[in-house]
């Protein structure tokens, strides 16, 4: 079926339906223990980006023993921090641009 690309144009459009949705639930159920831990929504802005690579690798070593290997502290999987401090990462490199 052709679509009518007058009626919606997405031509050119990121495709937001491909990213697989667990990463973000799990990027935010680590952002919500943060800011629980932390306070503020946006002290993550306040850290040096050097700190979020050694975070994340922290977070991605035990993982090589245990893939589904668990935080002691707060309870959720190496892996959701990770991609947690990954996301931060990249937000920072946007920033620069």
């Amino acid at each position: 079926m052709d679509y009518d690309q007058s009626v919606k144009s997405d031509d050119g459009k990121l495709q937001i339906s491909l990213v697989p949705t667990a990463i973000i639930y799990d990027i935010a159920k680590i952002r919500e223990y943060g800011v629980k831990k932390y306070g503020g929504r946006e002290n993550w802005k306040n850290v040096e980006i050097e700190r979020y690579f050694d975070a994340m690798l922290r977070h991605i070593l035990p993982c090589f023993e245990d893939i589904g290997k668990k935080d002691e502290e707060s309870g959720f999987p190496h892996l959701y921090h990770a991609a947690c401090n990954l996301a931060f990462i990249l937000e920072f490199m946007k920033n620069k641009e």
